[in-house]
């Protein structure tokens, strides 16, 4: 999987609400109602990681804030998949 350039990566974030580059990693805040929210959001997240083998950071804190941070470890960066995997879950 081909790491995309920073150009590339800037633009494809212009399609998505919230989204921001940092740390080789495109990530983003979610807050949620409550807990139990957060939670099922996570879980969410968690079976369409599964169904594409593609596994990103969650990262629950306070009682309903949620930060997804993702990139592909074994290329080095963000790739396309990333913004797949951003896509969906911009879906849950």
């Amino acid at each position: 999987m081909e790491v995309l350039s920073s150009n590339e990566i800037e633009a494809k974030l212009k399609e998505l609400s919230g989204w921001s580059f940092e740390n080789n990693s495109i990530s983003r805040e979610f807050k949620l109602k409550d807990f139990k929210s957060a939670l099922a959001f996570v879980n969410a997240i968690g079976k369409v990681a599964e169904e594409m083998d593609h596994h990103p950071d969650m990262f629950i804190h306070g009682w309903n804030n949620v930060k997804i941070t993702i990139s592909t470890h074994s290329a080095g960066g963000v790739t396309q998949n990333d913004f797949t995997l951003a896509n969906r879950i911009e879906k849950i």
